[in-house]
């Protein structure tokens, strides 16, 4: 029985749970994943925190998708760039864009462009040896403010406070790593709108925090112990700070974490380089936090320079809540619903628009489908690297751990094309 070919533009999680779901309805598909990296992974290789190898342990069961389930790998093609959209939409009867939204969400408050504020995701994608954060050269000084009050700006705390000896069996960029321990933060502040219970993150996140060594940790505007959560989560989130706030961090030169609830910044102060951070409360409570460096937790958003924005592509065929922009055109993960989810909540999405898609094409047996990558122009053909090129690239990298490391990224992209082609 006939069935479409799939492109699916994006290899991180929505992508790769999109391919899974479409495979299933269709055994017999060409479905092709491409990347502009000649990596695949995504959100999973360069945007979770280096020291949670447990999440990315999902990246097994993607493997599977290439290896035993023939969905072809199509790495370093940027669609937008190398190829245009409506060149692809020629060559395959559907596309997806998985791309995501990894733009850091910008505070919007009066010195934000001083030298030294630095957006969360890209904090982490240099952690994660990413080959777009080459340049970036960060300096955080000695007393950090981390704004946010959710799992990313805790993945971010707890990066700038552990040592070195900490980061074992982590896949964590040793030369940023060395940036790092060369000038380590010896106080983060990290401070947010919500009140303690209502903060986002998770109680396993805080819970790590408590297996740090040589940190003594302080939390603010906690609630008294006669205050009644409003529910399991809040509890448990309001446990695990008292219980941050109970750990003995007695002794000298010990680094500083200090948790500020309730708090909205106002403005970033400073001449040449951050200097303070000015934040307001409920009542009209000022507080001026010294800073050498800021650090921005507050989500996600479009990058300016997107190729891609959903807005611009729906026609009048479109319907967001399954995922289509057009006929044969959709979208998933982050990029359809904006920046919000984890990598779990994007396999129900990924199934959602699989089904979605399958219901378009209902009608599609006895029809004859688009060649796919073989109608792509031969020049890019030849500079895509396939699944066995990302094979060898993973091989290398795995042989040249150092001691205590699961993996030594490549960072550079030539040398990955180098490898990936030898």
């Amino acid at each position: 029985m006939n069935s479409p070919s799939v492109a699916i533009v994006g290899s991180g999680p929505s992508g790769c749970y999109l391919a899974q779901a479409l495979r299933k309805h269709w055994p017999e598909a060409q479905i092709g994943v491409i990347e502009r990296l000649p990596a695949p992974f995504g959100l999973v290789r360069y945007g979770v925190a280096p020291d949670h190898q447990g999440t990315k342990a999902v990246i097994r069961q993607f493997e599977r998708l290439f290896e035993r389930e023939n969905v072809q790998f199509i790495g370093n093609l940027e669609v937008g760039r190398q190829l245009s959209l409506e060149q692809l939409r020629a060559a395959y009867d559907v596309v997806v864009l998985a791309t995501g939204l990894y733009g850091d969400r910008r505070l919007g408050i009066p010195g934000e462009e001083l030298p030294g504020v630095y957006g969360s995701g890209r904090v982490t994608r240099l952690f994660n040896a990413h080959p777009d954060e080459q340049t970036f050269a960060p300096r955080f000084g000695k007393r950090v403010t981390i704004v946010g009050n959710g799992n990313v700006a805790i993945d971010v705390l707890r990066l700038l406070a552990k040592s070195a000896e900490e980061f074992h069996g982590s896949d964590i960029a040793e030369q940023a790593l060395a940036g790092l321990l060369a000038e380590p933060p010896q106080r983060i502040d990290i401070v947010g709108r919500s009140a303690p219970g209502q903060a986002r993150f998770d109680p396993v996140m805080l819970r790590e925090l408590g297996k740090l060594d040589g940190v003594r940790i302080q939390v603010r505007d906690l609630p008294g112990v006669d205050y009644q959560p409003a529910d399991a989560a809040e509890a448990a989130r309001l446990d695990e700070l008292r219980s941050l706030a109970a750990r003995d961090g007695a002794g000298e030169g010990q680094r500083e974490v200090v948790f500020h609830f309730g708090w909205t910044p106002v403005a970033i102060d400073g001449e040449q380089q951050v200097e303070a951070i000015r934040l307001v409360a409920d009542g009209g409570r000022e507080l001026r936090l010294a800073a050498d460096s800021v650090i921005t937790a507050i989500g996600f958003e479009e990058q300016s320079s997107a190729r891609f924005r959903r807005e611009a592509l729906a026609s009048e065929a479109a319907d967001l809540d399954k995922g289509r922009l057009d006929h044969g055109l959709y979208c998933v993960g982050w990029f359809r619903r904006g920046p919000r989810g984890t990598i779990p909540e994007n396999r129900q999405d990924a199934r959602l628009v699989a089904e979605s898609i399958v219901a378009d094409f209902a009608g599609f047996a006895g029809q004859a489908s688009r060649p796919g990558f073989q109608a792509l122009p031969s020049t890019l053909q030849q500079d895509c690297v396939p699944y066995t090129g990302w094979q060898r690239i993973d091989a290398v990298e795995l042989r040249d751990a150092m001691p205590g490391r699961v993996r030594r990224k490549i960072v550079e992209r030539d040398g990955m094309l180098a490898i990936a082609r030898a």
